[in-house]
């Protein structure tokens, strides 16, 4: 009885629960947080690890379609707008330059321009194709394929001749146009097209040149007339030079020949392309899961049917505009109908101003290679070079 007595006496002798300011009330327990999930990767089992994997594809799995029903629901309910993606093209602001197909006094200037009598057939026309005083590199192979390119069209070569002579031999043959392919360095870099007799000249900027022997696949071209396809010449500018690239070719095509001539216009950026219409007749079977219905079949003779598809032939060039000049070429007294900006940083008035910036240029360079070469102290390199700076700054600005 003494040990049971012991034992339950600190039972009884227990302190009573004390009284805190909330009225005797008990706190509560802290619940008890759940433990992070477990990721397949972290099970050694191999059988247990692709169940939880599958049991946790399955779900992610159902809450997608529940998601995409609620989805439709919603949608059914209030339609939201379809979202269009922000693009260059879609955010351009109006061009007030645009030509609108009602446009009648454009139209009537058409039949007084300088190329009306190539366009309307009057006159066929007759290219002379020419290149700088040093023509070598991937030029005469740009020049070959160019000739292939443009129908009615002949080679001279430059030699030591000036333009304006090679422009008068031109205007005495009788040709049309007038195209020199300028190169530096070996690589064709820019391209000068002549309307003849009166003009206008374009300048453009030639870049990322690939020949037909590099282009996998190519083709090679016939000498029937291609058909010129001209794409987004929409502005007043855009539509002239789509009407002086046109009188290059003839206005006959022949179909027959399948030759495809695009000038893409993108972005101030005209990317050309030569392709071929290639027809091709290929046998199709109807596809049939049945058995006895493919044995059927294969006693029955294949339908034909006739694919197109497109061959490039090359040349593969991209021109940007530079100048467009008024009447042959002339470059002291000439009119420019439009001007590039970086060209008309160049041909303005501030050119003063650019010689003088260039000038200080010079003399921060040579200041910069003294202070590196020479073992005098700043003060006497400085000294060194007062003379050569009032000397370079003492010349005369170009007229």
């Amino acid at each position: 009885m003494t040990k049971e007595r012991k034992r339950r006496q600190p039972a009884a002798d227990a302190a009573p629960p004390s009284v805190g300011d909330d009225g005797g009330r008990e706190k509560k327990k802290p619940r008890k947080e759940r433990p992070d999930p477990v990721l397949p990767s972290q099970i050694k089992n191999k059988d247990k690890r692709k169940e939880v994997h599958a049991k946790l594809k399955r779900e992610k799995k159902a809450e997608k379609r529940r998601l995409a029903r609620e989805r439709g629901q919603a949608a059914q309910r209030a339609p939201p707008e379809k979202q269009v993606p922000r693009t260059i093209e879609n955010t351009r602001e109006p061009d007030e330059t645009v030509c609108r197909p009602d446009d009648q006094e454009l139209f009537a200037g058409n039949d007084a321009d300088e190329f009306n009598a190539v366009l309307k057939q009057q006159i066929t026309p007759k290219v002379l194709i020419t290149t700088c005083r040093f023509n070598s590199g991937r030029g005469p192979a740009f020049i070959e394929e160019l000739m292939q390119v443009i129908p009615n069209s002949c080679y001279v070569k430059r030699g030591t001749y000036e333009l304006k002579k090679i422009v008068e031999y031109a205007n005495n043959r009788d040709f049309t146009s007038l195209v020199v392919v300028h190169t530096n360095r070996r690589e064709p870099d820019a391209l000068l097209i002549i309307n003849l007799p009166d003009g206008p000249t374009a300048h453009f900027k030639l870049s990322k040149l690939v020949l037909r022997k590099d282009i996998k696949n190519h083709g090679n071209p016939t000498s029937h007339k291609p058909e010129l396809v001209l794409n987004n010449f929409t502005t007043r500018l855009g539509h002239r030079i789509g009407r002086m690239i046109q009188s290059l070719f003839p206005q006959d095509p022949n179909f027959r020949g399948r030759r495809v001539v695009t000038f893409h216009n993108q972005r101030d950026y005209i990317f050309f392309r030569h392709h071929r219409y290639i027809f091709e007749m290929k046998e199709n079977k109807l596809a049939s899961k049945d058995k006895k219905a493919k044995a059927s079949d294969s006693n029955s003779k294949p339908e034909k049917q006739v694919n197109c598809r497109l061959q490039e032939c090359g040349p593969r060039f991209t021109l940007k505009l530079l100048t467009l000049q008024h009447g042959t070429f002339d470059t002291k007294n000439g009119e420019y109908e439009w001007v590039h900006k970086f060209y008309y940083v160049l041909l303005s008035t501030n050119y003063h101003q650019i010689c003088c910036h260039t000038k200080v240029v010079i003399i921060r360079l040579l200041w910069d290679y003294t202070s590196l070469f020479l073992p005098f102290s700043p003060s006497k390199n400085l000294s060194l070079l007062a003379p050569y700076s009032e000397r370079l700054l003492s010349l005369p600005a170009a007229p």
